[in-house]
């Protein structure tokens, strides 16, 4: 019998079993709760138990573009910044480019994306496969417009949500395709995005750390790392987000970090991160680009911080099930 039970046709399957980060036993444990996704006017809302996590916008009159917001910890506390931001809790810079999770282009064939100059299009849901238990998710065709409104290309999204002890790990799986030959150009704003909290950031009381041993905005900037982490501590929790780079893309991504909260992975600047010559990545007909990551969502108790490293392996074990299965 399939582990997923059918919400809502126009988008979602679901399903959860809770796994420990870095766990190595292969014990199986019963399901502990149930992840939801429930489609309202332009949003879904992901719920674990019944408890909202996370908001994922689909359309939006101020920002082009898809993107998560509202994104809670499993102790419930929020680690992406409020949305839009609240003048006298957050730094209120760069309010309809950082909403809090997204994946956006300064620079593809031409257009800005990043900077809501163009438009990202939701053209709507699909039914996954069966999956595994401990995974539940949704597939979304995205179609990238050119100003004037014809179509640059097109997008599929594959996003699938984790639930672990401490932790949710949100995997994403974009793959771009067009009948017409279209590239990416080089600029730091390019690549998967997230906002933390203002309460985490660095200029408050956070920290920027990666999978290199550097920490600091300023060390971070610019360099590759298998992930990089940006949390902090909140009353009795540490709670932030941890940005995964998956092997197999195209090439290492460079971190494009700031002490005001901001954090992206960008495999497409290397001239923008001073790592060599001007960097045009060219996608014929026929020919796809396809990018993947993770985000582990995590939280633990302030004098306990997370095993990241294990975490990442338990990352890519998660892709490997994927792989097994089959590309969908």
């Amino acid at each position: 019998m399939s582990p997923f039970r059918s919400l809502d046709r126009a988008c979602i399957w679901a399903c959860l079993a809770v796994v420990s980060i870095g766990a190595r036993t292969g014990a199986e444990e019963e399901p502990k709760g149930i992840v939801s996704f429930r489609k309202e006017q332009n949003q879904l809302i992901v719920t674990v138990d019944r408890k909202p996590v996370a908001t994922y916008v689909f359309r939006d009159e101020n920002i082009s573009r898809p993107y998560f917001a509202h994104v809670k910890a499993p102790g419930g506390q929020q680690v992406t910044r409020n949305h839009p931001p609240l003048k006298d809790i957050d730094r209120t810079d760069h309010d309809t480019m950082h909403p809090g999770i997204w994946l956006a282009f300064g620079d593809l064939d031409g257009e800005d994306f990043w900077r809501n100059k163009a438009r990202i299009v939701h053209q709507g849901f699909a039914d996954p496969p069966d999956q595994p238990a401990g995974t539940g998710g949704f597939f979304e065709e995205k179609h990238y417009l050119r100003p004037d409104g014809s179509l640059l290309c097109k997008e599929r999204f594959r996003c699938f949500l984790h639930v672990l002890d401490n932790a949710y790990l949100l995997e994403w799986d974009s793959t771009f395709t067009s009948d017409s030959e279209f590239y990416f150009g080089d600029q730091e704003e390019m690549g998967l995005g997230v906002r933390v909290t203002t309460a985490i950031s660095e200029v408050e009381r956070g920290r920027l750390s990666d999978s290199e041993g550097r920490a600091g905005a300023g060390k971070i900037w610019s360099q590759a790392a298998d992930w990089c982490d940006y949390s902090g501590v909140v009353g009795d929790e540490r709670i932030g987000m941890t940005i995964m780079c998956h092997p197999d893309n195209f090439r290492p991504s460079w971190f494009h970090a700031r002490d005001y909260g901001f954090v992206a992975a960008n495999p497409f600047g290397r001239k923008a991160m001073q790592k060599g010559d001007l960097s045009k990545l060219i996608v014929k007909p026929g020919e796809n680009l396809r990018l993947r990551y993770g985000i582990l969502i995590h939280s633990s108790p302030k004098d306990q911080p997370l095993d990241l490293k294990a975490a990442y392996g338990d990352y890519l074990k998660f892709c490997s099930i994927q792989k097994f299965l089959g590309d969908r």
